[in-house]
């Protein structure tokens, strides 16, 4: 085999793998979990009010 030919056959496997990577982020099955992942940021900044607001009624 040359060079030529491992390059092509590298090529093809890190498409296959792109396109598995593609297909797994954008399927139906994983919006869940991909949508309460993003919404941790959020949830941090209740628990932050919430000790903040207790932190002012103590005072």
């Amino acid at each position: 085999m040359d060079f030529g030919t491992v390059g092509s056959i590298f090529t093809v496997v890190v498409f296959v793998c792109f396109a598995g990577v593609v297909w797994w982020a954008f399927s139906k099955r994983n919006k869940d979990s991909f949508d309460e992942a993003a919404n941790l940021v959020f949830d941090d900044e209740k628990e932050q009010q919430t000790t903040e607001k207790k932190r002012e009624s103590s005072k």
